[in-house]
């Protein structure tokens, strides 16, 4: 046993480049102690959580099961915005809630199981379900599922900031970025194996392994070696509201930080139109898409590791450089559209584009993550997770409306021209933005 806990502690320093492996800022002396074995743990717990999202994607695998089982093409539309909203909104009305409970990582789990749930009874609907009940019922398990992703969500950074020191949290979410990025890599090969209508029982086998991704979510989570924490001052949700307004005036970086996060929506929702133009130009059917999301596991195996270790070393920089990337990737696929040449009629110049888009958007991904754990202590960290998370759950439905009313008026290329400018913003939002590490 002693020999594994060494081999752990080297392999730890060496994905890590420390040279001590108890190099420990803001954690307690316990929590340092055990920091290179819970490191590995939050490895595995986000292994099994990324491959269960790419298994159970919104924007892949859920519409073909809405497809397969006949549900009217008005409640596909519903399935991003309660997947990503869904699981954002609630989050200020629980963080109260994680406050009172010493251990958070049994609320994890609890997320992580309910999640899974979710999935086997997705995996059954896939089976069973038709028409619009079947769609409705569809819909249903997804509210619960994305409820659920919120409360595994909110916990499992509280847990980040308890057993991770400072310096070693972007570095961690940058290899679980990779090895996100190898299961995307799969997802891929799947989807396009089986073409772009696989059968109910192709699409059940799906979501039955993403359920068990969740599972293995929830059995790292429990294994997780975390000390308990402060209780005082848990509140219910509309005292979390209140408290949480007050911070937005009472804190000017806290109130900065989710302006220049609000900004940088721009690069997740320049993706979609991105592929949505590559198709358009190209004529290509999901088999350009299921190219689109192989490129996207192989960025981010690359880029994740590296914008990790940046967001150590100053997530600030990684946010203003992830926004310049945005603009410059923006501009990049506008541009594509208007080019005159065959090669614009291919799906590849649109998918390289994409690919880098992709490597932007983790840098934005690991740059705020990053940011708001450290930014935050021990005392404030859920409460301050949850209201930026709510905070971005209401701008995402309200902005993510009118971003595709004015894709249907202006047209995937001039909206990628407005989504660069918005980056622009974010860019010159985030230089302005304190050092927190």
């Amino acid at each position: 046993m002693a020999e594994h806990s060494v081999s752990q502690s080297r392999l730890y320093e060496w994905l890590t480049g420390d040279e001590d492996s108890r190099m420990c800022d803001d954690i307690s002396e316990s929590a340092c102690n055990e920091q290179p074995r819970n490191f590995f743990l939050h490895v595995w717990a986000s292994l099994g959580n990324k491959l269960a999202d790419e298994l159970s994607s919104a924007r892949l695998v859920l519409p073909w099961l809405m497809g397969i089982i006949g549900a009217p093409v008005w409640m596909v539309g519903l399935l991003v915005p309660i997947r990503e909203a869904g699981a954002l909104l609630p989050q200020i009305f629980v963080a109260g809630f994680i406050r009172l409970k010493p251990k958070r990582k049994w609320v994890w789990v609890a997320g992580a199981l309910i999640q899974a749930l979710a999935a086997i009874a997705l995996a059954v609907l896939a089976l069973v379900a038709s028409g619009s009940i079947g769609g409705a019922l569809v819909l249903a398990t997804l509210i619960l599922l994305s409820l659920a992703r919120g409360l595994s969500s909110i916990a499992t950074k509280d847990v980040l900031g308890k057993t991770i020191a400072k310096r070693r949290r972007g570095t961690l979410m940058g290899w679980s970025g990779s090895i996100a990025g190898a299961a995307t890599l799969i997802a891929g090969a799947v989807l396009m194996l089986f073409e772009s209508r696989p059968g109910n029982l192709v699409v059940a086998i799906l979501l039955a392994i993403a359920a068990s991704g969740w599972l293995m979510n929830a059995v790292a989570a429990a294994r997780i070696k975390e000390s308990p924490g402060a209780v005082e001052g848990g509140e219910n949700g509309w005292d979390s509201i209140k408290l949480g307004l007050s911070l937005l005036k009472d804190d000017p970086t806290f109130l900065h930080f989710n302006l220049a996060r609000a900004l940088l929506l721009s690069s997740a929702l320049a993706l979609p139109y991105l592929a949505l133009l590559g198709q358009n130009q190209s004529g290509t059917n999901l088999g350009g898409l299921g190219i689109l999301v192989l490129l996207s596991g192989l960025a981010a195996m690359v880029a994740s590791p590296i914008w990790g270790k940046r967001a150590d070393q100053s997530s600030r920089r990684v946010m203003r450089d992830a926004a310049i990337g945005t603009v410059i990737c923006c501009l990049l696929g506008a541009s594509l559209a208007w080019l005159p040449g065959e090669w614009t009629q291919s799906v590849w110049p649109y998918a390289v584009v994409y690919a880098l888009l992709v490597i932007v958007h983790h840098g934005v991904r690991l740059g705020r993550k990053t940011y708001l754990v450290d930014m935050a202590s021990q005392d404030n960290r859920a409460l301050y997770v949850a209201l930026s998370n709510t905070l971005t759950g209401v701008l995402m439905l309200f902005v993510g409306g009118i971003i595709g009313g004015l894709a249907q008026w202006l047209g995937s290329a001039a909206l990628l021209l407005l989504l660069a400018a918005t980056a622009l913003g974010a860019m010159l939002c985030a230089q302005r933005l304190p050092e927190v590490e």
